[in-house]
């Protein structure tokens, strides 16, 4: 497994440690990053970038709700045009 860099936007900082609202918004964003993460390692490119190790193309998104002990979370699950990824967070 890859390491990831995780970013955390400033607008969602002050509200992070006020109630289960911000540490389920901080999940939420830590996974979707990762699984965009996951997404570009398995394509071998990142989104718009041309190489001649890319193994797929990008196919938009579906949302997923995932629900977690501190509430549910919206999990934007990446697709490819030929349906090879399936990210590690929701095993088929």
């Amino acid at each position: 497994m890859a390491d990831y860099e995780i970013n955390v936007s400033r607008d969602l900082m002050p509200g992070l440690l006020n109630g289960p609202e911000g540490l389920a918004k901080l999940l939420e964003t830590v996974l979707n990053q990762v699984l965009e993460a996951q997404l570009t390692e398995h394509l071998g490119a990142s989104p718009h970038e041309r190489t001649a190790e890319r193994q797929g193309y990008r196919n938009g998104v579906r949302p997923r709700t995932l629900y977690t002990r501190v509430g549910p979370v919206t999990l934007l699950v990446r697709k490819t045009r030929d349906g090879s990824f399936s990210p590690e967070i929701f095993k088929r």
